[in-house]
């Protein structure tokens, strides 16, 4: 690629930029979440209820795990952004040779002891009864291409960062589409049930990750070099990427939290059938909010580099577009959900216990989406610029700071309601103290 990719991010209209990165990067993200979608109607159908239980129960566990590239991702991109604005290409290449070596050490360790640890973690995230058995089948195969899910995670970051968002995009695309190819094959043509579904996504991890390393190493395309020397682990660098990093461990640590809690709640004041009912709705979050997931992770570079160039006003500019544009659609989204949300439950399943609360609670969950935009674009704005301890704060305070809290306070009074009520309550809240914290910081120090 040309060795001037990144500047443009201190050049081009906002406007331009914005799109050129946030459209591949929603693409990647809807994609991903189709094929989410896709591997619950197929496991809702031909495995039934149960089946999509055990997803509930182990999807989390294993993000958890892979959080660790993500965050590795995300606090090296950060520094990657900021050092390319300040032309620092020495800093970007230590980076991501510490990225590499941080990632395969740390996905190998965590992930044989998940492996070790299998039946009290699942357990512990909500595995009860009957759901216990499948959730195992399910755990120990995709587990095995978490490493690599790990890696896809780092490299994506890492790709964006230099201003690559297609290709950014093309290692979402890759093991998306494999994984939607798979699960008919096996789950249906070769009858492996829940355990097809497993390997449909392991080999789809791996599918992704080596896409990645074929572009960043062999394709000559990436402005990322590293030699031997960069992948000796730095101290210093160590503690810059997880400054930054530890943001997106502790909101997945949190999320896990959340979720043990969520599972065992869903499970206490209902049934198996509640967590599948919760199914669905998550699987309906990450689709329904691809374009908004997709300008934040859009607009981070950009305001990464021009950040770390100085150039104030072309920030201030970044953050109101992406905050205006991210509010139209998510409200347009809402709209959506409440008018059709009979229609999307049938999709996932013809069980008719599922179909008789899945929509309602689907409704209630999504209340508040209209003022989600605020909460991820300002928490997101402080990793970009490399303040971790505001980036922490706010990434913590809707499932941490209210969520939690509120699903305990809640169910007491209202039953399953109190869950379902929890959500769109935790969204307001945190989108008022986002919205106070993030126009203190730029009144500060961007005017």
């Amino acid at each position: 690629m040309s060795k001037s990719q990144s500047k443009v991010f201190g050049t081009d209209k906002i406007s331009k930029l914005l799109i050129k990165q946030a459209v591949p990067a929603g693409i990647g993200m809807l994609i991903m979440s189709i094929y989410g979608i896709v591997d619950t109607i197929f496991v809702g159908h031909y495995v039934g209820v149960l089946g999509i239980a055990a997803i509930t129960v182990v999807m989390p566990i294993s993000f958890l795990i892979s959080s660790i590239g993500m965050a590795i991702g995300i606090g090296g991109a950060s520094i990657i952004a900021r050092a390319f604005g300040g032309e620092d290409k020495e800093k970007a290449f230590d980076t991501f040779g510490n990225m590499i070596s941080l990632t395969v050490i740390l996905g190998l360790i965590i992930v044989s002891l998940g492996l070790v640890f299998q039946e009290p973690i699942l357990q512990t995230f909500g595995a009860k009864g009957d759901i216990l058995e499948p959730a195992k089948v399910y755990f120990k195969i995709t587990l095995i291409g978490v490493p690599a899910l790990a890696w896809a995670m780092m490299a994506n970051n890492a790709i964006r960062a230099e201003g690559q968002a297609t290709m950014a995009m093309t290692t979402m695309l890759i093991p998306a589409i494999l994984n939607m190819i798979l699960d008919p094959i096996f789950i249906v043509w070769f009858d492996m049930g829940l355990a097809g579904a497993a390997w449909a996504t392991a080999i789809s991890y791996f599918s992704g990750a080596a896409f990645t390393a074929w572009f960043l190493f062999f394709s000559g395309r990436s402005e990322l070099k590293i030699v031997l020397e960069n992948l000796r682990v730095k101290i210093g660098i160590v503690k810059e990427i997880f400054s930054i990093g530890i943001v997106t461990i502790a909101r997945q640590g949190t999320v896990s939290i959340l979720m043990i809690l969520l599972n065992q709640s869903l499970f206490n004041y209902g049934d198996e059938s509640s967590l599948a009912v919760f199914g669905i709705i998550n699987r309906m979050m990450m689709f329904a909010l691809f374009p908004v997931i997709g300008i934040m992770q859009g607009y981070q570079p950009i305001a990464g580099y021009n950040y770390g160039a100085g150039n104030n006003e072309r920030v201030r500019a970044v953050i109101n577009l992406s905050i205006k544009a991210s509010t139209i659609i998510a409200t347009v989204i809402f709209i959506c959900i409440i008018v059709f949300s009979t229609a999307i439950t049938s999709v996932f399943t013809t069980d008719e216990n599922l179909l008789a609360h899945t929509p309602r609670a689907l409704m209630i969950v999504f209340g508040a989406t209209p003022l989600i935009s605020v909460q991820l674009i300002g928490s997101a704005y402080f990793q970009a610029i490399g303040k971790s301890v505001p980036a922490l704060i706010l990434t913590l305070t809707k499932q941490g700071f209210f969520l939690i809290p509120l699903i305990i306070i809640l169910p007491p009074f209202l039953g399953l309601d109190g869950i379902w009520w929890s959500f769109p309550i935790a969204d307001v809240l945190s989108a008022i103290v986002t919205y106070w914290y993030l126009r203190r910081e730029m009144k500060r120090t961007l005017y």
